[in-house]
């Protein structure tokens, strides 16, 4: 009884791990040409919108990446992943520099890739458990698998977080400069970028001191990658150590 027991739970589990595989490839494989309907965390704020009384605010417009300034492209692999190009979902080099630096900084530092954070942002909720990890570790490995740089740039650029209620560069673009996201400038794709870790609390507009700092900071990065990213030509990989 015990064995027949063990085995039926072995078989469901196997069942359950076969379906979970083929549905997150299969939703992996559709998104690799489909725009993002929707993600996870635009849910969670419309309904803490909702809760709190206030207004729904959900703006987003999809735009495909060739009308996406490539300054803003530029601005946020200098200021988020430097190494975007160069790795494949995961810089262990930058991971243990923020791990030694969080052991005494006050400020913590990430570092989690653009490829980490379009698989965060597109399939998972916030937080920090293991469990959430775990899946984020293995939506990366999935994107890196199936997906140019180019589209996971683009989906990055199309749903992550830029401020109340404002997903994507194209939205972004509208409300802090009232243009498109074709037509940034480089000060402008540098005031985006910057505020990306904490889109809630800063504004690209109304910049503060610090985002101000972090903008001079963003422009002489851009400025020593030549102005451009090159997708066909990769740089190597920046050692962090």
């Amino acid at each position: 009884m015990k064995k027949s027991l063990a085995v039926s739970i072995f078989i469901f589990l196997r069942n359950a791990a076969i379906c979970f595989f083929a549905l997150t490839v299969l939703l992996v494989m559709l998104f690799r040409w489909l725009p993002v309907p929707f993600t996870p965390l635009m849910l969670i704020r419309c309904s803490e919108q909702i809760k709190s009384g206030n207004s729904l605010k959900l703006s987003k417009n999809w735009e495909p990446l060739n009308k996406i300034s490539g300054k803003l492209q530029l601005a946020v692999v200098c200021t988020e992943d430097q190494n975007f190009l160069a790795h494949n979902g995961f810089d262990f080099g930058a991971i243990k520099k923020a791990m030694n630096e969080n052991k005494w900084k006050k400020r913590k530092r990430g570092a989690s890739t653009i490829s980490q954070q379009t698989a965060k942002n597109l399939f998972l909720w916030p937080g920090r458990s293991w469990v959430r990890k775990g899946l984020e570790v293995y939506f990366t490995f999935l994107i890196e698998t199936f997906w140019s740089k180019q589209r996971i740039m683009e989906v990055y650029l199309n749903i992550i977080e830029m401020g109340k209620g404002i997903y994507g560069a194209e939205a972004a673009s509208m409300y802090y400069f009232d243009k498109s996201a074709a037509s940034l400038s480089s000060s402008e794709a540098a005031l985006i970028a910057v505020i990306l870790p904490n889109p809630r609390k800063f504004s690209a507009s109304s910049p503060s001191n610090y985002i101000l700092k972090r903008k001079r900071f963003a422009l002489r990065q851009m400025n020593f990658w030549g102005g451009k990213l090159d997708y066909d030509n990769p740089p190597p990989l920046k050692n962090f150590e």
